[in-house]
């Protein structure tokens, strides 16, 4: 069993993303705390009451996925037991919440959202909160009998990390890693041929990169999109060349031309992202020169660049960077005109998972903004009850405080 942990500044984003995985049957709420299950704005409510005794508490929303082995056939109840176990080791015993079990995936798994501040005013730590849950799921696997699996170093998908959920909740797209995730599962539904995995996945902009010798062996796979490239380990285990070429059959003679092929697209993608890059870029330096330019503060700032999306910094700030290189999985990658910047002499956003969260997170079925919207973002819509309420007691705290309360 693995666990996916997040926490966040409200509930709304993704109490709406699960009730709407319910009203389309592939999700069903086992258990809950509150009086209308299946009521955003009821729920809400409730929870701004209870929010109300920590008004000052930012990140008061914990949500946390339970994921469990393929080969376990598990009932309803049991999983409720499960959960609610999970729940009270890890603090949540006397805390709002609310436990909906999803049918997407191919293995069976939970998604509990908690109102980390407890009915009494008491606030649940989130100190090392990540080895907690670790632990309290080796427990629980013994204690039920559970298929013990692989931590979650080993996962096989990688959970996002904190400045893609960010990002993510600013943009209201999906990250670079959970589009081609989703992309690269769908693709592999029915266990293609190499040649229909890699077709599926270019027609989703979705370019492949294999690390492959002279002699046609293939040693590794990265995935690009948007200018961005992922080894398959930055995805998980199962984006890996090792599980990829195990559900597509893949035999070397047969198909390393396909293999080659598709290499040559991607050098070739990439060259022409580097041109325009490029070609942009010394177009908005003319302009800058004929006085037409941005003024001087804006280009302080860095500018989004209109061609690519790509963030443009400063030259100071760029001195500054570290490089993240974008060389897919080295190897013989060079003879297709691949390189370690994007081709302009700016480095590549590291939006690329860096810092692990340390905890696989099942993103079955996700698509676009459904999830993300303002999945951690504060509750702004609860009948403006918790603003007022939140902003009455600020007031009494600040003339408490100045000495001016009655």
């Amino acid at each position: 069993m693995t666990a996916d942990q997040v926490k966040g500044k409200g509930f709304k984003g993704a109490l709406g993303y699960n009730l709407d995985k319910v009203a389309k049957d592939v999700a069903k709420v086992l258990t809950s705390t509150f009086n209308k299950e299946n009521d955003l704005k009821a729920i809400l409510k409730e929870v701004s009451l209870v929010r109300m005794q920590r008004p000052n508490l930012a990140k008061y929303f914990y949500h946390t996925s339970l994921n469990f082995p393929t080969s376990e056939n598990l009932k309803d109840e049991q999983m409720k037991t499960i959960a609610a176990d999970y729940l009270k080791r890890m603090g949540f015993g006397n805390n709002q919440h609310v436990i909906f079990r999803h049918f997407d995936a191919d293995h069976p798994h939970l998604h509990i959202l908690v109102n980390r501040i407890g009915y009494d005013g008491s606030v649940v730590s989130d100190s090392q909160d990540y080895k907690r849950s670790e632990q309290v799921l080796r427990q629980l696997e013994k204690k039920y009998q559970l298929t013990e699996v692989i931590g979650s170093k080993q996962a096989q998908e990688r959970a996002m990390t904190k400045n893609e959920w960010e990002m993510m909740k600013h943009t209201n797209k999906p990250s670079a890693k959970m589009k081609i995730q989703e992309a690269a599962k769908g693709a592999l539904k029915d266990k293609p041929s190499i040649e229909v995995f890699i077709q599926r996945l270019e027609k989703e902009n979705i370019n492949v990169l294999f690390n492959q010798a002279s002699t046609g062996f293939v040693s590794g796979i990265s995935y690009g999109y948007e200018g961005l490239q992922f080894k398959g380990a930055q995805l998980g285990n199962a984006y890996k060349w090792q599980a990829i070429k195990t559900a597509t059959g893949y035999e070397q003679e047969r198909d390393r031309t396909t293999v080659h092929e598709a290499n040559i697209r991607t050098g070739k993608l990439k060259a022409q992202r580097a041109a325009a890059t490029a070609g942009a870029t010394t177009g908005a330096n003319e302009t800058n020169r004929n006085g037409k330019g941005r003024s001087h503060a804006e280009d302080d700032r860095g500018s989004l660049h209109q061609g690519t999306g790509q963030l443009q910094t400063h030259p100071e700030q760029r001195s500054r960077q570290k490089p993240v290189y974008d060389t897919g999985i080295g190897g013989n990658n060079n003879q297709y005109g691949l390189s370690a910047t994007n081709g302009s002499g700016q480095l590549r956003n590291a939006e690329q998972g860096t810092e692990q969260s340390g905890q696989q997170v099942a993103h079955q079925g996700v698509r676009d903004s459904n999830l993300i919207g303002h999945l951690l973002g504060a509750d702004n819509d609860t009948g403006h009850l918790a603003e007022i309420e939140l902003s009455n007691n600020r007031r009494r705290r600040k003339k408490k405080r100045r000495g001016l309360s009655h």
